[in-house]
């Protein structure tokens, strides 16, 4: 049997390829699963099977996240990819798609350096309660912040592509994960898997050209040398980027097409916060600890507020707030639609059975409590409510974070195709933090975790921007230094007006 000719009208023709790598650098902890439990952990991380010990981020993994960004910056937030989508022409067809093409991107699996596990535990609140519910104690491995994994793109740009196109896209995607914008890993929705990009390489192979033919052939595999580091740019406000139209010859970036609020703000902490985290070291510290995560740019350990303890108050204090002005029975579609739904609840899943499980639209990042002190421990005894002594062997101490005068509580989070209503519920919700109604972390019934606002950016993108800057001013009172309070008191009247279904 004869073998059938071979045709160069059926390859591929590379004409050029364009590599580029990065070092990716994790600045929160990251949880890369192996979708397995094991009797030590409910959520191991996924090792590299040839030693068992090396982190591994595959790019599967990196693809998803790339992919999606990149749909959700051309398209917006819940846009569907169309077959002329820069997402899908870089990273090819759907799965769904019998006619989808191949990916022109390649993307290798990342080995991690200069790793450390971190261990957390999370539990399931209940939202009437605010305590624990029975068995929902569970426990993640996470892979240290400052772990760095080493990536590589190669493109592919064949006969007959859309070179201009190709590359754009490519930029656009890498932007993204160069600035931070995207997350990876599990429960990044609660600021999880933050990450940034440092020294990006990027070499192009012309292979129409002899010579740099055989420069691919030579040491197309080996690293990119340092010389070829892309350039970094700041802008008129002076945040900084890399020049990625520089470094792939193009003119433009893909226009951002999402819609989304965000909120920045910083806080005062004068009491102290408490998110526990365990016992200490070796099960001879206090009973109670702050949490606490290492973090690169200090080279320490630092108290941390966690995204998950801060969207968990946020839940609960925003079904507070729905169910006081709710007369249209619209809180349980309010809540779910923004923090997503309670897996739990059998009636409202099968009722949206249709569209299918929704994750949370709010984003929470986890951040530092920046000059706070979290070396002095309180002791403290159980109290007998009968006879007014203290309980026998209740003596218990704790170690929280004191803060000070100069002690700041960032919060920074974004909710993503909102509606007016659910913009004037955030408004609400920083309210109550401002005032220090709204107290985070445990404890709070003898007076921790109560916060006082000191200056906000709010940022409201809907095909045109809005931002307004508040700074506190005297008892009671806010400074606007840009924006106008009565556009924001807009959102607030469009919740009052949803709950009460236009009734006062």
């Amino acid at each position: 049997m004869s073998k059938a000719p071979w045709y160069i009208s059926k390859t591929r023709q590379i004409r050029q390829r364009v590599v580029v790598e990065g070092e990716l650098i994790l600045q929160t902890p990251a949880h890369f699963g192996n979708g397995d439990g094991n009797e030590l952990t409910d959520m191991p991380l996924l090792l590299d099977p040839f030693d068992n010990k090396t982190p591994l981020l595959t790019g599967a993994s990196l693809v998803g996240a790339l992919r999606g960004f990149l749909r959700e910056q051309e398209h917006g937030y819940g846009g569907r990819e169309k077959k002329a989508s820069a997402s899908v022409l870089l990273f090819g067809g759907r799965k769904a798609d019998a006619e989808g093409g191949q990916s022109p991107l390649i993307i290798a699996d990342s080995l991690g350096l200069a790793a450390q596990v971190e261990n957390r535990s999370g539990v399931k609140l209940d939202g009437k309660t605010r305590t624990a519910e029975d068995k929902k104690l569970f426990d993640v491995q996470l892979w240290q912040a400052g772990t760095r994994f080493p990536l590589r793109f190669e493109l592919l740009i064949c006969q007959g592509d859309d070179e201009v196109a190709l590359k754009r896209a490519l930029a656009t995607a890498l932007a993204g994960l160069s600035s931070g914008r995207i997350t990876l890993g599990a429960r990044k929705r609660r600021g999880y898997g933050q990450v940034i990009v440092k020294q990006w390489r990027v070499r192009e192979y012309d292979l129409t050209v002899p010579t740099q033919l055989c420069d691919w052939l030579k040491q197309g595999g080996e690293p990119l040398p340092g010389r070829a580091v892309v350039r970094v740019v700041e802008d008129e406000r002076g945040k900084k980027s890399f020049a990625w139209n520089e470094a792939l010859g193009i003119s433009s970036l893909i226009t951002d097409a999402r819609h989304f609020f965000d909120l920045h703000a910083t806080f005062v902490l004068s009491g102290s916060l408490l998110i526990r985290s365990g016992g200490g070291a070796g099960d001879i510290g206090p009973d109670m600890v702050h949490l606490h995560s290492y973090r690169p740019e200090q080279k320490n350990e630092m108290p941390i507020l966690s995204g998950t303890s801060l969207a968990g108050a946020l839940r609960a204090r925003a079904t507070r707030i729905a169910n006081t002005l709710d007369k249209a029975n619209q809180v349980t579609d309010l809540i779910y639609g923004m923090f997503g739904p309670d897996m739990n609840d059998g009636a409202w899943m099968k009722s949206r059975q249709e569209k299918g499980a929704q994750a949370s639209r709010i984003l929470v990042q986890e951040t530092v409590v920046e000059n706070g002190r979290a070396d002095l421990v309180q002791n403290r005894v159980s109290i007998d409510r009968f006879t007014g002594g203290a309980r026998e062997t209740a003596l218990f101490n704790q170690q929280p974070v004191w803060g000070g005068a100069k002690t700041e509580v960032t919060i920074a989070l974004r909710l993503i195709n909102p509606s007016e209503a659910e913009i004037g519920l955030l408004l609400l919700l920083l309210k109550d933090l401002w005032t220090g109604d709204l107290p985070l972390g445990g404890e709070s019934s003898v007076g921790r975790g109560r916060l006082q606002g000191r200056q906000a950016t709010l940022t409201h993108e809907n095909g045109t921007k809005q931002e307004w800057e508040i700074t506190a001013g005297g008892p009671n009172q806010l400074n606007f230094t840009k924006g106008k309070p009565a556009d924001l008191q807009i959102f607030v009247d469009a919740l009052q007006t949803q709950l009460t279904g236009g009734r006062s």
